[in-house]
């Protein structure tokens, strides 16, 4: 075994003493952690089936509380020998494989911390994640929806001044393979953790470059979890389809896999989220809810009217990720049978959700309302001053489960939150009289992509590195099933490159496809604001008028 040589986590805002304090009283926060988690539920659920779905064989795997907790009791032991050690940060990059609620539990038995990659970030992303979380191990899947990790995994160990040991679920070549580390005996000897410690890493949208990373506690999370699965009426017979990226913060706890598994319900996980798929899960495993994002409800809404599968079981579906409009809303009681419930949060903290005894009124219109007595919810003008009751404004929060401050970040957290520990979400709001969210847009330069955020800067620093490129400016442009897609604006130098050959550029550059430019435009020059910056609105405007031209 070797001596862990990386650096302690450090350098994360806490929540103020007082504040700590009146979140235990008021029993929001107990000593639970996730440590502890798994091990309670299979006490209590043993031969309940806990989670269903592909693994990396190619095959499909079902797994039993107890059985899941051995498995991530053996893997931890096996990690723990690899040279992992508790504290140690963990790049874990897996798609909806059964190994992923294996990988995440076992990693927090040991007492290590998660930080959650996304199946479709690419080296530019990963590399930073693993640099600058001083990255211990880096776990990915051999090969998933046609794309080789393992390749992506040597371009980040190849740039990596210290590179994290790669760990690969399935065919590892030369790296270390999952299966090797299932230890012949679960791990016995726990480092036990604080629940008010930091629990894991997670990615915020980010507006400028790469995703800032959300340093959640154990407290404060499965607090959330737990009011998640409350609110959403989660119990034993619960059967969730996760058909969205499981490292999503909605798929992994609003409620999520982590809420039905601490009611003891069943996990299902969807190898790819199309209604064909999806709909044969559905009938097969007897769903009963199911969360999307606006561009997969609207897919499945128009799929509803011609499959012959068996949809009845169908209870909730839950629509979050971006605001899902009150026309889509209305249709999803009459086409799928099933009650909406509009999620809207971040993982920074905040979730709203619509109450499954709302009204239809309430259920189609709003995007819900907090989940905690002490969810504290500004909604302030440009200069921090609240608006009239009704009127629309900057939404600010802080609360039980709200961060104080981004993982090694204090520039940022300088903007991002109030001197009195306010996060400034960026989105505008409007309250309805009685509490409810109506969400409005995005302050922030940021574009949500079908839930996907899209941080213009990291996009526009990427197209200004093209050697024909002297400026870029990258806007959101609105769009009937994504909700918003991307349009770079670039002024060129010599030569106009062609569209396709910018974005082949920044594909190669190792970004995220998603956060490719969905449309290149070229222009002379940018127009400016009155202290000669780039006015984006004017870009939007006449990025309308050319899209609304015939």
């Amino acid at each position: 075994m070797t001596t862990s040589l990386r650096a302690p986590l450090s350098d994360t805002t806490g929540y103020p003493a007082s504040f700590a304090e009146r979140y235990r009283q008021a029993g929001y926060w107990t000593d639970e952690t996730f440590q502890q988690f798994l091990g309670a539920r299979a006490a209590e659920f043993e031969d309940a089936v806990a989670v269903v779905g592909p693994d990396a064989t190619g095959g499909e795997t079902s797994l039993t509380y107890r059985q899941l907790t051995d498995r991530a009791g053996r893997l931890a032991a096996g990690l723990l020998e690899s040279g992992i050690h508790p504290g140690d940060r963990v790049v874990v990059q897996l798609p909806n494989i059964v190994e992923y609620v294996e990988v995440v539990f076992a990693l927090f038995r040991l007492g290590a911390l998660p930080v959650f990659a996304l199946p479709a970030h690419r080296e530019h992303e990963v590399s930073y994640f693993c640099s600058f979380t001083d990255a211990a191990a880096y776990i990915v899947t051999d090969r998933h929806a046609g794309f080789d990790y393992r390749a992506l995994a040597r371009q980040v160990v190849s740039s990596s001044e210290k590179p994290p040991t790669v760990i690969v679920a399935g065919d590892a070549q030369e790296f270390v393979a999952l299966d090797d580390l299932r230890g012949s005996a679960p791990i016995t000897v726990e480092a036990p953790v604080d629940a008010e410690s930091v629990a894991f890493l997670q990615l915020s949208g980010g507006t400028t470059g790469v995703s800032k990373l959300i340093p959640r506690t154990h407290a404060d999370y499965l607090y959330s979890v737990r009011e998640s699965a409350r609110i959403c009426g989660v119990d034993e017979h619960t059967r969730m389809l996760v058909v969205l990226p499981a490292a999503h913060n909605f798929p992994m706890s609003s409620p999520g896999i982590l809420g039905v598994l601490h009611a003891g319900g069943r996990v299902v996980l969807a190898p790819d989220p199309s209604p064909d798929t999806a709909f044969a899960l559905i009938e097969r495993e007897g769903i009963t809810m199911a969360s999307l994002v606006p561009p997969l409800a609207l897919a499945w809404l128009a799929a509803a009217a011609r499959t012959e599968r068996d949809l009845s079981s169908l209870e909730v579906l839950q629509v979050g990720g971006a605001k899902f409009s009150a026309e889509a809303a209305k249709r999803v009681r009459p086409e799928l049978g099933c009650t909406v419930q509009q999620v809207f949060g971040m993982a920074e903290g905040l979730v709203n959700y619509t109450r499954l005894d709302d009204p239809e009124s309430i259920l189609v219109s709003t995007q819900g309302r907090p989940i905690s007595p002490d969810d504290e919810v500004l909604v302030v003008d440009d200069h921090d001053v609240p608006v009239a009751a009704g009127a629309s404004g900057h939404l600010l929060t802080r609360g039980p489960y709200t961060i104080r401050g981004y993982y090694r970040a204090p520039e940022h957290n300088s903007t991002a939150f109030t001197e009195d520990g306010f996060y400034r979400t960026g989105d505008i709001v409007r309250l309805t009289d009685d509490g409810y969210l109506v969400v409005e847009g995005r302050a922030k330069d940021q574009i949500n992509r079908g839930g996907e955020k899209v941080a213009a800067e990291e996009v526009e620093n990427h197209l200004l590195a093209h050697p024909r490129v002297a400026d870029v400016a990258v806007v959101s442009m609105p769009d009937p099933y994504l909700g918003e897609r991307t349009c770079a604006f670039v002024v060129v130098l010599g030569e106009q490159p062609t569209q396709g050959e910018l974005k082949k550029f920044v594909r190669g550059r190792g970004l995220a496809e998603y956060k490719v430019p969905d449309k290149v435009m070229f222009v002379e020059h940018f127009p400016v604001t009155g202290v000669g910056k780039i006015s984006k609105s004017e870009l939007r405007r006449a990025l309308e008028k050319t899209l609304a031209t015939p």
